[in-house]
């Protein structure tokens, strides 16, 4: 069975059509379309606090599209979430409505809880040791989500109100790292060795740069020596030195901020980046309960 996730971030709008393969009692998803456009309605809402005219025109043609090419793939189900920015739109709900009256999408705005959630539910597709420590570290445009796993349960988490987008629009708060800092400090015990897993587009696009392999560690220095030579080119050399999409090109280095210091303070010499999402997440979910 086929289904279609719409994931409705603070940068862009994607759509991924999967489907979840059983293979000798394992099971993963399998990607049979990807789509992304960059709609950044965070640029309106941390810029003026809701989701403009203009905008909400973009995002119901973009809701349009993607319904569509699902409907061409035959999906089982479809299902639409939206997380930072359309959390803290003033007329969230109001563009909400509209989009469903306007294009059959019906859209849930989910918490930053529900959406790591889905994002770890995932994570146990993978062949990983689940006896170690774990913490997984999700940037996103809006919000940056920390989670912290035991014995495979996950023990503390957290929603963080800094992302690309926050970043670039400086609607950050500036005390949010001591924040990150201090929760990290109550919730993990740095004296135990933990797995640091990193997800997130941004995160995959270095990671690709880089040439990493797939589920092999990526050691934090040459995260941040990429980090620093980016910084020393303009917008337009790094999109053509690493074939960037433009609005790939100016959230990287916030994100990769982000990253490196959540990192630093867990005295972290190397991540795994295991490529997952929140689409891979409702997937799966969406599969779960067909099955």
């Amino acid at each position: 069975m086929r289904f279609a996730a719409i994931d409705i971030g603070t940068n862009a709008a994607r759509l991924l059509v999967g489907e979840v393969t059983e293979f000798e009692g394992a099971s993963f998803v399998k990607k049979v379309s990807y789509t992304r456009i960059p709609l950044r309605l965070g640029e309106t809402v941390f810029g003026e606090g809701q989701i403009t005219e203009k905008k909400r025109i973009e995002f119901a043609k973009s809701m349009k599209a993607f319904k569509l090419i699902s409907e061409i793939f035959e999906v089982k189900q479809l299902r639409a979430c939206a997380t930072s920015a359309m959390r803290e739109a003033s007329n969230g709900e109001l563009v909400r409505q509209q989009i469903a009256e306007e294009t059959g999408v019906n859209i849930e705005i989910i918490s930053g809880d529900e959406e790591a959630k889905l994002i770890f539910s995932t994570f146990f597709l993978l062949n990983i040791d689940k006896s170690v420590p774990f913490i997984v570290v999700d940037v996103g445009g809006g919000s940056t989500e920390v989670s912290v796993f035991e014995d495979g349960k996950r023990v503390g988490a957290k929603s963080f109100k800094v992302g690309t987008i926050r970043l670039l629009k400086k609607k950050t708060d500036p005390g949010i790292w001591k924040q990150i800092r201090n929760w990290l400090s109550e919730h993990v015990d740095l004296s135990e060795l933990h797995q640091i897993y990193a997800t997130g587009g941004n995160i995959n696009k270095a990671h690709k740069i880089l040439g990493g392999s797939y589920m092999k560690p990526l050691s934090v220095s040459a995260l941040s020596d990429f980090r620093d030579q980016l910084s020393s080119l303009s917008l337009e050399s790094r999109i053509n030195m690493y074939q960037l999409k433009p609005d790939r090109a100016d959230v990287l280095i916030p994100a990769l901020d982000i990253y490196l210091y959540i990192l630093k303070e867990l005295d972290c010499s190397e991540i795994i980046v295991p490529k997952i999402g929140l689409s891979d997440g409702m997937i799966y979910s969406m599969y779960l309960d067909h099955k």
